[in-house]
């Protein structure tokens, strides 16, 4: 019996040794395997394109960092992006995406909407609190408690960023040279409201300023570009746009069915997002919505956020990211053209967040104007959160 005994004990110290290794590298292993930066060479980087680069306002719609356990506020040796490598690239706004639910097996094309979900098992691996391991809500609002506490670690360096009149106050530090990040806070799809209309406002109590509709699979709101109904707006769908423009929350139509997307643009009577996207005449395939879509979206007076991975853009080297901006900007105009980068969302890339000087040399080199360059790098993100963030908190 005493051997027995002994023997549970041994098995139990092993387990409780393994599950402790695995909180240890489990997480670091798994980022680097899924948010990469393809080896290259310095990007150079002429004496114009960096004096330019530091001058101008640059704003970035997309960023799936809070997903991860490392901290922010160190540069780290994985991922695309901290608040070290924002301000190394001059980045003055930022939108920190909260993922919160990935199908197993997920692709462009058909996602089943009860596939098992990875965040799940990322959540519990990561050591994040039990409450999220069973409510996507919960995993939304863990996330804006983790990006409250890089801001509470580093006030000077980054400020969550809720009302017009905050972005202001960043906008009023940067001009006195001080690298202050404007972060805000959106959602990877509106199935973080775990079905229910009082989480739009649960969330916008929490800080969140732009809310997605889909991630990769149909939700109560409707159909996702990438599930299996091609469904338009849900009667709940509608209810809960009704309530994000009530509240003042940006609607970002990223991965929503073409149908859905008809359906907001019906409904709404503020401009949307595209938060991360290509264009499909650039870039044709699953991933992009048609151009005409497109052309309705920056109509109403919408932002298209171009990406930097192959599903958005095709082929990622910097020069053909920039190919993918001047075709947005011949096909919609240079107001409507922002940068959403999907920055740590499980992506490849040719460059990351510090290195975001090598697109004003690629631009220069294409021949963009100077004024062409500010108002896509960050100047049209500033213009519509200024017009479209609540007043004041």
């Amino acid at each position: 019996m005493k051997i027995i005994k002994n023997s549970l004990i041994a098995l139990l110290l092993l387990l409780l040794i393994a599950a402790l290794l695995m909180r240890l590298f489990a997480p670091a292993a798994i980022e680097r395997e899924l948010n990469k930066v393809s080896p290259h060479e310095p990007w150079p980087i002429s004496a114009k394109a960096k004096s330019l680069h530091q001058d101008i306002l640059i704003g970035d719609w997309h960023s799936d960092s809070t997903l991860w356990a490392r901290d922010l506020n160190q540069w780290a040796d994985r991922g695309h992006m901290d608040v070290p490598r924002l301000q190394a690239g001059n980045v003055a706004m930022q939108m920190f995406t909260s993922v919160t639910k990935s199908p197993s097996g997920q692709n462009y094309d058909r996602n089943e909407t009860e596939a098992g979900d990875t965040i799940t098992l990322l959540a519990i691996i990561q050591g994040w609190p039990i409450r999220t391991w069973n409510s996507l809500a919960e995993r939304a609002l863990y996330q804006a408690e983790r990006l409250q506490a890089v801001v509470d670690d580093n006030p000077e360096a980054i400020r969550l960023v809720r009302s017009q009149e905050d972005l202001q106050e960043v906008l009023q530090q940067r001009a006195k040279g001080q690298q202050q990040v404007a972060a805000l806070l959106g959602t990877e799809g509106s199935h973080a409201l775990d079905g229910k209309i009082e989480n739009v406002e649960r969330l916008y109590n929490a800080g969140f300023r732009m809310m997605g509709l889909h991630h990769f699979f149909d939700n109560k709101l409707g159909g996702s570009l990438h599930g299996t109904s091609a469904a338009g707006l849900s009667e709940f769908g509608r209810e809960a746009v009704q309530e994000m423009e009530r509240l003042g929350i940006i609607v970002d139509l990223a991965h929503s069915s073409e149908a859905v997307v008809r359906d907001v643009l019906a409904l709404v009577t503020r401009p949307v997002v595209v938060s991360h996207t290509g264009l499909h005449g650039h870039c044709p395939g699953p991933r992009n919505i048609s151009d005409e879509l497109m052309q309705e979206i920056a109509q109403q007076g919408g932002l298209i956020a171009i990406g930097y991975w192959d599903g958005a853009v095709c082929e990622i080297t910097p020069s053909n990211i920039v190919k993918a901006m001047r075709y947005g900007i011949e096909l919609l105009g240079v107001e409507h053209i922002a940068l959403g980068s999907d920055y740590d969302g499980s992506t490849e890339v040719q460059f990351d967040t510090s290195e975001l000087a090598v697109l004003t040399e690629e631009m220069l080199k294409a021949g963009f104007s100077e004024g062409e360059i500010r108002a896509v790098m960050g100047e049209n993100m500033k213009r519509f959160l200024l017009a479209n963030l609540p007043a004041q908190d």
